[in-house]
C-alpha cells in the first residue's frame, strides 16, 4: 500500500511538473517569444498522449481568453455606443473648418507667392556668393602655382634653369599639393620631369661648349699665365738686385756675362713696366667664361645626378689632356712649337686649378695631383724624343727657358716640377753636345783660316789688341821694339776667345735652374774639359792629319798648343770670378787642358817624324840603282843627293823659327834633334831593306862601291852637324849598321869578322850573320854569270874556297841563331 501510494503521489507530482510546463509554453506563445522550439520540444518528451494533453489544455486556454475579451467587450460596449454619437455631431463641424481653413489657405498662398519668390531670390544669390567665395579660395590657391609656373617659364627662356630647378622644387612641394585635384596641375606635374631632362640637357650642351671653348682657349690662357709668371719672376730678381745694391751685399745672381751696377734702373724700368700692365693682367674667368659649368654643377647636384657629371666632366677633361700632351711632328723644329705645346699645358692646368677653387667636390687635389702626375709623365717623354732631333744650341737654349717658365708657373699653381729640372739636367746634357759640334766647327773654321806663322805686331796699338783678347806675357819679348813678332799664331787668340765664349754659352744654360753656385761652378767647368779634351782635341788632332799641313805648320802647330796649355790657368781665373767659387774649395773641378794639350803637341811632333819619313820614302822610290855594274859611277846618287838637300833645307826651317824665349828654343830644338834623328835612322833602315829586299836577286861589287858612295854622303850629311845639340857622332850612329855591313864586304875582312864574332870589341859587331849571308848570297849568284869571281879562281883557288867556307859557316851561325832563339 505504501508503495502504491507512493507511485500516486509521483504520478501526481508529475502531473503538476506538466501543468506548470504547459503554462510556460502557453506564456511563451502569448508573449509571441521566438523561437518556440525548445518550449515545443519539452511538450513531448515524456509521453506519448503529451500532445493530445497538451491540445486539451491550449483549448481549454483559449476557451479562458474568450471568456475574458467578451467580458471586456460587455464592459465598454456603451461607450464606444456614445463616442460614435458624438464623432456624427463633430462631422459636421469639421466640414465647415475644412472649409474655412481652405479658404485660409488659399489667401495664405496668395499672400506667400511674393515672399516665397524673393526667398528664392535671396537663395539663388546666396548660392551665388557662396559660390564665388568658393572659386576666389580656390583661385588664391591656383594663382601662386600658375605663377610660379609662369616665372618657370619664363626662367626656361631666359637660360635661368638653375633658378627654373628652384621654382620647380617650390612648385613640387609647396604649391601642387595644394591644388593637386584639378586637372591642370596633374599637367603640371607631368611637364616637371619633361622640363628637367630639358634641363639636363641643355646644360650638357652648354657643358659641352664650354669644353669646347676652354680646348680653344687653352693656349690663350696657359700664354697669359706664363707671361705673369715671367713678369713676377723679372719683378723679384729686379727688386732682389735692389736690395743687393741697397744693402751692400755681393749675392751671386747669374744674369748675362757681366754684371753691371744697373740694378736701380732696371728696377725702376721693372716698376714701371709693372704699373703700366697691372690693368691688362688677366686670369682664365677673364678669359673663359666658366657660368656653363657652375650651371651644370649645380643643376646636376640639384637633380641628384652630381656624381654623374662629375664623371662627365672628369672624363672629357682626361680625353682632352691626351690631345693636348699629343705633340705636333714638326714641334721640335721652331721654338713657337714648344711655345704653343707648353700654353696648351698650362692652359689646361691653370683652369683645372681654378676649377678645384671655385667648386666643390667636382675637380679634388687627388684628381689633379693624379692628371698632372700623367701628364708630366707624357711630358718628359715628350721632350725626351723631341729634343734628341735638336742641333741648333741657341734653339735648346730657348727651350730650356722655356721649360723654366713652364715649371715655374705651374709650380705657382701648386702642381709638384721637380721631374722637369731633373729633366734640364739631361737637356743640357744634349745642349752641351750641341754646343760642342757648333764649335767643332767654330774651332775647324779658326783652323782653317790660320796661316800658321808667328803674329806680326807693328806698334803698341796692335799689340794691345792682341794681349788684351789673349793672357800673354813675355818680358823678353817686352824689351824689343816694334815691329816684332809673337810666337803664336792667330788660331791662339781666336781659340781662347771661343772657349770663354763656350763658357758663357753654358753659363747661359744654368740660369734659373736653382742650383747653387757650387753646383753651376762643377757644371761649367765639366761642360769646359769636354770642350778641351773631347771637340779641341779632336779638331788639333785632325788638322795635324791633314795632308797640307807641312813641317812648318806643324812646328807652329807645336807652339800654339804649349801657349793654349798656359793659358789654361787663365781659364779657370775667368770661371772663378764668374761663380765666385774659390779653386781651392775641396769638391771644384779642375780644367784638364795641360793633357789635351800635351797629346796634340806629341801628336805633331809624331806627324812631324812621319812625314819626314815619308818625304824619305817618296825620294827613296826614286832610286834607280843598277845593281850589275860593274863599276861605280864615282859620285853619289843623284836621289841621296835631293833627299840630302830637302833634310839640310827642312831642318834650317826648324833652326830659324823665332824662338823669343828659352823655352821656345829648347821646345823647337828638341823636336828638330828628335825629327833629324828619326829621319837618319829611317833612311838608313830603308838603304838597308834596299838591299836586302828579296826581290833583289843580285848584287855586284860596282853595286855595292855605289850604294857605299851613297852611305858615305849620308854620313857626312849626319856629321855635318844639321840641327845644333847633337853630342860627337851621335847622328852618325843612325848609320853604323850599314856602314859595317859595306865595311865589311868592301874590305872583304870575313876572318876578322867570324873570328871576333860576338866579342863586345869586334869591329862588326853591328853586322847580323843572316844580313851577311843574304847579301853574299846575291853577290855569289852574280859571280857566277858575270864572272866576277873568275880571278879568283884563277889567281887563288882557296879565296874561293874561303867563300864557300865563309857561306856554309854564316849558314851555321843563323842556324844555330835560330835555334838559340
Amino acid at each position: 500500500m505504501a508503495r502504491k501510494s507512493k507511485l500516486n503521489l509521483l504520478e501526481l507530482y508529475s502531473e503538476e511538473n506538466k501543468d506548470k510546463i504547459y503554462e510556460n509554453v502557453f506564456a511563451e506563445i502569448e508573449s509571441f517569444e521566438l523561437p518556440l522550439g525548445t518550449s515545443l520540444r519539452s511538450v513531448y518528451d515524456d509521453q506519448p498522449n503529451a500532445h493530445q494533453r497538451f491540445m486539451e489544455k491550449l483549448d481549454a486556454c483559449i476557451r479562458n481568453h474568450d471568456r475574458e475579451i467578451e467580458k471586456m467587450c460587455n464592459f465598454h460596449h456603451q461607450g464606444f455606443v456614445d463616442a460614435i454619437t458624438e464623432l456624427l455631431k463633430v462631422r459636421a463641424d469639421a466640414g465647415k473648418l475644412k472649409v474655412q481653413v481652405t479658404d485660409t489657405n488659399r489667401r495664405l498662398q496668395d499672400a506667400g507667392k511674393e515672399v516665397i519668390a524673393q526667398t528664392e531670390e535671396i537663395i539663388r544669390c546666396r548660392i551665388q556668393q557662396r559660390n564665388i567665395t568658393t572659386v576666389v579660395e580656390k583661385l588664391q590657391l591656383c594663382l601662386p602655382v600658375l605663377e610660379m609656373y609662369s616665372k618657370l617659364k619664363e626662367q626656361m627662356n631666359v637660360k635661368r634653369y638653375y633658378s627654373a630647378l628652384k621654382t620647380m622644387e617650390q612648385l613640387e612641394n609647396t604649391y601642387l599639393p595644394r591644388v593637386s585635384q584639378y586637372r591642370f596641375c596633374q599637367i603640371m606635374i607631368e611637364n616637371l620631369p619633361k622640363l628637367r631632362e630639358e634641363i639636363k640637357e641643355i646644360s650638357m650642351s652648354d657643358l659641352k661648349d664650354f669644353l669646347e671653348s676652354i680646348r680653344k682657349h687653352s693656349d690663350k690662357i696657359g700664354e697669359t699665365a706664363m707671361k705673369q709668371a715671367q713678369q713676377q719672376k723679372t719683378f723679384n730678381t729686379a727688386l732682389q738686385k735692389q736690395n743687393n745694391v741697397n744693402y751692400g751685399r755681393n749675392m751671386y745672381v747669374i744674369n748675362g756675362r757681366v754684371p753691371e751696377p744697373k740694378y736701380e734702373i732696371t728696377f725702376k724700368r721693372t716698376l714701371e713696366e709693372e704699373d703700366e700692365h697691372e690693368e691688362e693682367v688677366l686670369t682664365a674667368h677673364d678669359l673663359v667664361d666658366f657660368s656653363p659649368v657652375y650651371r651644370c654643377l649645380h643643376i646636376y647636384s640639384v637633380l641628384g645626378d652630381g656624381e654623374t657629371f662629375e664623371n662627365y666632366y672628369r672624363k672629357q677633361r682626361r680625353k682632352q689632356a691626351r690631345l693636348v700632351l699629343q705633340p705636333q711632328s714638326s714641334m721640335h723644329e721652331t721654338v713657337e712649337g714648344y711655345r704653343r705645346y707648353f700654353s696648351q699645358i698650362v692652359g689646361f692646368f691653370v683652369v683645372e686649378d681654378h676649377i678645384l677653387h671655385v667648386t666643390q667636390g667636382l675637380v679634388t687635389r687627388a684628381y689633379t695631383d693624379e692628371l698632372w702626375n700623367m701628364a708630366l709623365s707624357k711630358i718628359i717623354a715628350v721632350l725626351r724624343t723631341h729634343t734628341s732631333y735638336c742641333t741648333d744650341p741657341d734653339l735648346v737654349l730657348e727651350l730650356k727657358n722655356l721649360i723654366v717658365v713652364f715649371a715655374d708657373t705651374l709650380q705657382g699653381y701648386g702642381f709638384p716640377v721637380n721631374r722637369l729640372f731633373d729633366l734640364l739636367f739631361e737637356i743640357r746634357d744634349q745642349y752641351n753636345e750641341t754646343l760642342l759640334k757648333k764649335w767643332a766647327g767654330l774651332f775647324r773654321d779658326i783652323f782653317e783660316a790660320d796661316n800658321y806663322s808667328p803674329i806680326p805686331v807693328a806698334n803698341e796699338e796692335e799689340y794691345k789688341i792682341v794681349i788684351s783678347k789673349f793672357p800673354f806675357q813675355d818680358p823678353e819679348l817686352d824689351k824689343q821694339s816694334f815691329p816684332k813678332k809673337l810666337p803664336m799664331s792667330q788660331s791662339v787668340p781666336q781659340i781662347y776667345i771661343q772657349v770663354k765664349e763656350f763658357i758663357y754659352a753654358s753659363l747661359k744654360f744654368s740660369e734659373s735652374l736653382h742650383r747653387s753656385s757650387t753646383e753651376i761652378d762643377d757644371m761649367l767647368r765639366k761642360s769646359t774639359n769636354l770642350l778641351l779634351t773631347r771637340t779641341l782635341s779632336s779638331c788639333l788632332q785632325n788638322l795635324i792629319k791633314k795632308p797640307h799641313i807641312g813641317l812648318t805648320e806643324l812646328v807652329q802647330i807645336i807652339i800654339n798648343t804649349t801657349h793654349l796649355e798656359q793659358a789654361c790657368k787663365y781659364l779657370e781665373d775667368f770661371i772663378t770670378n764668374i761663380t765666385n767659387i774659390s779653386q781651392e774649395t775641396v769638391h771644384t773641378a779642375r780644367l784638364y787642358g795641360l793633357s789635351t794639350f800635351k797629346d796634340a803637341r806629341h801628336a805633331a811632333e809624331g806627324e812631324i817624324y812621319t812625314k819626314l819619313n815619308q818625304k824619305i820614302d817618296e825620294f827613296i822610290q826614286l832610286a834607280d840603282y843598277d845593281w850589275t855594274m860593274s863599276e861605280p859611277a864615282g859620285r853619289a846618287s843623284g836621289y841621296l843627293m835631293d833627299l840630302i838637300n830637302f833634310l839640310r833645307s827642312t831642318f834650317q826651317v826648324f833652326t830659324h823659327l823665332p824662338n823669343n824665349n828659352n823655352d821656345h828654343a829648347a821646345m823647337s830644338g828638341k823636336v828638330a834633334q828628335t825629327a833629324c834623328m828619326s829621319a837618319c835612322q829611317h833612311l838608313s833602315t830603308s838603304l838597308m831593306q834596299m838591299l836586302l829586299d828579296s826581290e833583289l836577286k843580285q848584287i855586284s861589287m860596282g853595286a855595292v862601291q855605289q850604294f857605299n858612295l851613297d852611305v858615305i854622303q849620308c854620313e857626312l850629311f849626319a856629321s855635318s852637324e844639321p840641327v845644333p845639340g847633337f853630342h860627337g857622332d851621335t847622328l852618325q850612329l843612325a848609320f853604323i849598321d850599314l856602314r859595317q855591313l859595306l865595311d865589311l864586304f868592301m874590305v872583304w875582312d870575313w876572318s876578322t869578322y867570324l873570328a871576333d864574332y860576338g866579342q863586345p870589341t869586334s869591329k862588326y859587331l853591328r853586322v847580323n850573320p843572316s844580313t851577311a849571308l843574304t847579301l853574299l848570297e846575291k853577290m855569289k849568284d852574280t859571280s857566277k854569270k858575270n864572272n866576277i869571281f873568275a880571278q879568283f879562281r884563277k889567281n887563288d883557288r882557296d879565296k874561293q874556297k874561303l867563300i864557300e867556307t865563309v857561306v856554309k859557316q854564316l849558314r851555321s851561325l843563323v842556324n844555330g841563331m835560330s835555334q838559340h832563339t
